[in-house]
Parts: structure tokens; C-alpha cells; sequence
């Protein structure tokens, strides 16, 4: 795994890093990728196929196809989430495309009773605030402190682990990090 001062401060530039070490065959970054980006990809692959368990062995191959095909990731045409987002709708579409055509067509008259669990735009619009706002109060923390808040939570590593990499005591690292999670509220609500 590359050294802490080299995760790029950018989850998009992040995730373009962890795909350029997926191509070279890190399975490590493979992990930390599939954690970073399994849930959204989900989601799309729920949106589209309307059943929990399609959904979930397309996301299977989903992973597959990323780890075979991480080289083809061109981020001056793309981001990497929009690229793994397209891969997961590639995949379900064709899955859909799969289906006996009694299944994949149904009377018009049931579009009404399909429920839309996705975001209204007012919720993803300030869901986007949000997270603009926790961006900037990040950003307020000391260097190290945001290094570990960006690690522990967006890569999921333990505190355990977080102890190793930056070789600090453990009661160090969880004061730290509830230091900077206070912070971060205080940040937040003003």
C-alpha cells in the first residue's frame, strides 16, 4: 500500500488512484475500492433490476469485470465513480437484457405502483450541501488529524490498523480521532 502522504485529499482522484493500482494487480486497492464504492454500485444495480439478490450477483460481476478490465479506466474521459457506475449499469442493463421478454415487459398501468426509493432532487441537493460542508470542516483539521479521519472512514481501516501505518500508540490514534470528531461536529453545527 502506498504511504499515508500519498492518498490523494480528493475521493475522486483517490478512486482513480486505487483503479491505476487495481490494473498493476493490488489487491489490497481492490479492497479498499470495493469498500469505497460497493454501495453506491449497488444501488445502481438495484435501481435497475428491481430485485435485491439480481442486484447483488451483478454486483459480483461487477467486481470482476473492474478487476479485469481496471486498464481500460481513462480518467481524461471520465471519473472513476462515473466509470464504475457505468460498468454497473452496463452490466445490469445486460442483465435485464437476459430475461425472458415476459418478465422484462410489464403493463404500463404498474409504472404508478413501482415506489421511487431514490432521492428527490431538493434530498440530493442537500445531501451535496452536506457534504460540501463536511469537505470544508475537514479541511479545518490539523494535517495529521484529517489524514486519519480520511483513512479511518473513508478507506475503513480500524484503529488498529491506523496505529500500524502512522506508528503511533493506540490510545493516541483513538484520542485523536474523537478529538477531531468533536471537532467536527462543533464545525458542523455552526
Amino acid at each position: 500500500m502506498a504511504p499515508d502522504n500519498a492518498v490523494p485529499s480528493n475521493d475522486g482522484a483517490r478512486l482513480g488512484a486505487l483503479l491505476g493500482r487495481v490494473a498493476e494487480g493490488d489487491r489490497e486497492a481492490f479492497e479498499h475500492l470495493y469498500r469505497s464504492t460497493s454501495s453506491k454500485l449497488m444501488g445502481v444495480c438495484v435501481r435497475l433490476l428491481s430485485d435485491r439478490g439480481e442486484a447483488e450477483e451483478v454486483l459480483q460481476e461487477v467486481f470482476v469485470t473492474v478487476w479485469h478490465k481496471a486498464r481500460q479506466f481513462d480518467a481524461s474521459r471520465a471519473s472513476a465513480i462515473t466509470w464504475l457506475a457505468m460498468v454497473a449499469r452496463n452490466k445490469s442493463i445486460d442483465r435485464l437484457r437476459a430475461r425472458p421478454a415476459a418478465q422484462r415487459l410489464a403493463p404500463i398501468e404498474l409504472a404508478d405502483e413501482l415506489p421511487d426509493h431514490g432521492p428527490t432532487p431538493a434530498s440530493s441537493a442537500s445531501a451535496m450541501q452536506d457534504g460540501e460542508r463536511l469537505d470544508a470542516c475537514i479541511e479545518e483539521l490539523e494535517p495529521r488529524r484529517r489524514q486519519l479521519i480520511r483513512i479511518a472512514f473513508y478507506e475503513g481501516s480500524t484503529y488498529e490498523e491506523l496505529s500500524r501505518r502512522v506508528g503511533s500508540p493506540l490510545g493516541s490514534i483513538k484520542s485523536w480521532i474523537r478529538r477531531s470528531l468533536l471537532q467536527l461536529r462543533a464545525c458542523l453545527e455552526r
